[in-house]
């Protein structure tokens, strides 16, 4: 069975090839170990690994996870939706929310994000392909919802991120990733200091650094197939 840090090593082998490919920085892109449904030992291994940075989808269950873990330097990001009876929660754990998509949901976590916590770190989710039943504000409305989020005191607006309808061609994974791309830019061309594309996963990860991702969300080319939720 391969290990925890072996497949670690093999993530950062393609996000390093798929950089050379395209002639980018490697630094230039974050790993993000989706740990959603793994316990925290699992995680334990990835930390000694050199893995610092995970993502979870359920709430709740981050919370625990994330109480159990405090003695690692860990930074934990919010990859799932976030509803508003959970924004307490995320804005008193988390170090990151990727996944927000509502002003009402932003003006939350700023409020309730503890005084003695750093800002809360954000990403607006977009639905960039119009998918019927995904997450996420259209793209025509995101530079506005940027320019609002991005006053509240208690966030720092990052960047987007993007979670497509799956495609198993590579240049149709590669051309969705560069219509968020190009969104990515418009709001930088529109003087908003964001420096952060999440985008890509195991089955697009090359085609998400292609296009210009700077943090990719790796699950299962690292944790393996997921335990089933009780």
């Amino acid at each position: 069975m391969t290990t925890i840090p072996a497949k670690l090593q093999l993530v950062h082998e393609r996000i390093a090839r798929a950089c050379a490919q395209v002639r980018r920085d490697v630094n230039e892109v974050t790993l993000l170990a989706v740990s959603k449904t793994f316990g925290p030992d699992v995680v334990r291994e990835a930390s000694a690994a050199g893995q610092k940075a995970f993502g979870e989808n359920y709430i709740q269950e981050a919370v625990e996870k994330i109480d159990l873990l405090r003695d690692l330097p860990l930074e934990w990001h919010c990859i799932g939706p976030i509803q508003s009876n959970k924004t307490r929660l995320v804005a008193a754990h988390f170090d990151w929310a990727h996944t927000v998509d509502r002003l009402k949901i932003a003006q939350r976590l700023s409020e309730q994000r503890p005084p003695e916590l750093p800002a809360l770190q954000v990403c607006l989710q977009v639905n960039i392909d119009g998918g019927a039943n995904k997450s996420g504000v259209a793209p025509a409305e995101a530079l506005e919802l940027a320019r609002e989020v991005a006053r509240l005191p208690r966030l720092k607006l990052r960047g987007l991120m993007t979670i497509p309808e799956p495609q198993d061609d590579p240049a149709a994974q590669k051309a969705v990733h560069l219509r968020a791309a190009a969104l990515f830019d418009e709001l930088r061309d529109a003087g908003l200091a964001i420096d952060t594309l999440s985008m890509g996963m195991t089955a697009d990860l090359e085609a998400a650094v292609a296009a210009g991702s700077t943090m990719v969300r790796i699950g299962s080319a690292i944790f393996g197939e997921r335990p089933a939720r009780p």
